[in-house]
Order: structure tokens, then sequence, then C-alpha cells
């Protein structure tokens, strides 16, 4: 019998990005459903009803939540192009660095592109520390976990490109600065990666994204 597996996403999201490459990394066959986040279908709300968003992977009838969680189940569910080490120490640190990720990293960089005057300088110095984290987390690795693309790359992924879209549109330099040697070559090879470059969003929309979304919070925060 064969498998149902559906993944709701829309064209932008890199936590559903993360999903994409671990489907197409462990050869999995699957349906997009695409989503309109202003115009939410039922099935999203049926499927996610408490955060209401996107990633959901359907698998037999089965939603599954939340990047992280389904970068896991993907992980036991099918075995092959393993993900994450065997080593129970190495996959905790693995989980704690992509939870660094989502919670440290992603809001500081999200305060540094967003913010303005002392709140904007707070966050980029925020932004340096952040990243040395990663930049030692690299030494001696290709990827994060080795020779081979894994979990922690997956969770990481979305600094290889969205990095540089918020630099365009916001003229600050948070990578590009030759502080990150490590980073920058992961980044330079993350992207390369067939499975990886093959499912990148157009720059030229996420350019236009991002600059109507820093317009929005900027608008928001300046003085009345």
């Amino acid at each position: 019998m064969a498998e149902e597996v559906k993944l709701f996403r829309n064209w932008s999201s890199p936590f559903a990005l993360r999903i994409v490459w671990a489907l197409k990394l462990k050869g999995i066959e699957y349906e997009t459903i695409l989503e309109d986040l202003q115009n939410k279908s039922s099935l999203l709300l049926q499927y996610n009803p408490v955060h209401k968003k996107v990633p959901v992977l359907l698998h037999n009838g089965k939603p599954i939540l939340e990047s992280l969680v389904i970068l896991e189940y993907i992980e036991e569910t099918w075995k092959q192009h393993p993900l994450l080490p065997e080593d129970p120490f190495e996959k905790a640190t693995a989980r704690f660095w992509a939870r660094f990720n989502d919670e440290e990293l992603l809001p500081s960089i999200r305060d540094a592109s967003t913010k303005q005057g002392k709140e904007q300088e707070e966050a980029i110095v925020q932004v340096e520390e952040n990243l040395k984290y990663v930049e030692e987390k690299l030494k001696g690795n290709v990827f994060f976990g080795g020779e081979t693309i894994g979990y922690l790359d997956l969770a990481f992924g979305w600094l290889a490109n969205l990095v540089s879209v918020l630099e365009e549109v916001t003229g600050l330099s948070l990578t590009a600065s030759g502080k990150f040697p490590l980073l920058s070559a992961w980044m330079q090879n993350f992207s390369d990666a067939p499975v990886i470059k093959e499912c990148w969003p157009p720059r030229d929309k996420l350019i236009i994204k991002y600059q109507a979304m820093i317009e929005k919070y900027t608008a928001v925060a300046a003085p009345k």
C-alpha cells in the first residue's frame, strides 16, 4: 500500500524548506500543497489549529507540526540518508544548536534588520556574538555534521539564502564582512548542493517580500 505524504507550505517559508530538503535527501515522494497565508485553507486550519501556520507534514492522514519536530519525524520514519548522528550525545548537541538557531540567532538577525537606532546597534552586536558560536561549530567540517548535509545544515539552511537578501534590502553587512570565513564557505557549499539549489525561492520575489516586510516593521516602530 502506497504511503500518503503531503506537505503544506508556502512559496517562501524557510521553515518549510527544511522539510522539502529532508524529503528530497531521503528520496521520499510527496505532494506539495501551497498555501496562501493571507487566506489559509480549511485543511491547514484543521491540521494545525493551534498555530495555523506552515509547514505541516501529513503522513497517512496524520499531521506533524513544527519544522524541527517534522525533521525528527522524517528521520525516525525513513532511515535512508541519516540526518542525525547515532551517538546520543552528538544527537542531543545537534538538537541544542538547532534550537539555538531558532530561538537566538534567527530573532537577533530579524531584530538587526528591523530595529532602528540604539536597538538596532544592540541587535547587530548580538548577531555577531551568535555567529561566532556558529563559526566555532564549523571548525574542521565542511558541513555541520561532517562531510555530508545533515539535520543541522537543514536547520541553519536559511542563512545561506535569506541573510544575503536581508543584507541587500537593509544595507547591513552581517556575514559579508569576512569575519566568518568558515560560515561563508559553508553557505557556498550548502547552496551549491543540487538538492538544495533546485529548491530556493526566486530571489527577486524574496527581495520584494522582505522590502515590504521591513518597511512595515519600521513604519510601526516610527515615532508618531
